[in-house]
């Protein structure tokens, strides 16, 4: 009953998986010879970062950050916040940010500058989903999965008020069940 949320599905499972597999290998031919630390940013993109992760083929470090630019509303407010910073120093090593989807660009443009004043040897963005018709500032990501219409998407690990993550495929959830306007706080 919940599936019937998704007015439609964008990628498959079976997409995911292959274009995963694909970021993978060329993550792994340019990391060759070194030991990147892959900072996933929580919790979208848990699920994709765990697939990902398999598929590498190198001695690697892992931290995670958690970032919020949505609070309970389903349109980026462009506040961000970091709720949960790095527990690695990340001086002198390859950072690879690894994200799961970009719109706007203005949580990510918010981060890069926080974790590049901390010195790392190279700073990079892996990310799953990119809306480039939001788009409000220029990022350099590296590698990228799928580009995305202008639709709002569920699942792989993307949610609405924490629904939905769960799915294996990536939906674009039926427009009237998004709430214009963040629910009232009664506290």
């Amino acid at each position: 009953m919940w599936r019937e949320a998704i007015a439609h599905v964008l990628i498959s499972e079976a997409e995911l998986r292959a274009r995963v597999q694909a970021l993978g290998e060329a993550i792994t031919a340019d990391y060759r010879g070194r030991q990147p630390l892959f900072v996933v940013v929580l919790k979208g993109a848990m699920i994709f970062f765990a697939d990902l992760v398999r598929t590498v083929d190198l001695p690697l470090i892992v931290d995670c950050l958690s970032v919020s630019s949505y609070g309970a509303g389903w349109v980026s407010s462009g506040v961000v916040h970091i709720q949960k910073d790095l527990d690695e120093s990340i001086a002198g090593k390859d950072v690879l940010i690894i994200e799961d989807i970009i719109d706007t660009g203005l949580t990510l443009h918010h981060v890069l500058p926080h974790l590049a004043a901390r010195h790392p040897a190279d700073l990079k963005i892996c990310v799953l989903l990119d809306k480039r018709a939001r788009r409000r500032v220029a990022l350099p990501i590296k590698y990228r999965g799928f580009e995305l219409p202008d639709s709002f998407v569920v699942g792989y690990g993307l949610d609405y008020q924490g629904q939905y993550r769960n799915l294996p495929f990536i939906g674009a959830l039926r427009p009237e069940l998004l709430r214009r306007e963040p629910p009232v706080s009664k506290g």
